[in-house]
């Protein structure tokens, strides 16, 4: 779906490795899976909030399956810069990667 969209994207399995991505490459824009193994993706993001300067920190747009009320806001309030429930919808994942734009252009 993201490169249709004319994205390139590299996939990890769980928050360490997602870690260890951003030690290797710099990114734009991280999806963050809120719930995955070994760490999750808001201890994740909290770490990247803190071991990388302000200009080096990637847009995180959170992906859960919660949907519940006050999810969005606690999930912002983590650390993300925005919010896509699944299932994804083509058009809500389109209006948060054009939302990111400004950061890292």
């Amino acid at each position: 779906m993201l490169e249709k969209l004319g994205y390139r994207a590299d996939i990890t399995a769980n928050g360490l490795e997602v870690l260890e991505a951003l030690q290797r490459k710099r990114y734009d824009v991280i999806l963050m899976d809120v719930q995955m193994p070994e760490m999750d993706g808001i201890e994740a993001t909290r770490m990247i909030r803190q071991q990388w300067s302000q200009e080096e920190q990637p847009c995180i747009i959170a992906m859960t399956a919660h949907a519940l009320q006050g999810d969005r806001e606690w999930l912002l309030q983590s650390g993300m810069d925005d919010y896509v429930s699944k299932p994804v919808r083509l058009e809500q994942l389109i209006n948060a990667l054009f939302n990111a734009q400004p950061r890292y252009k």
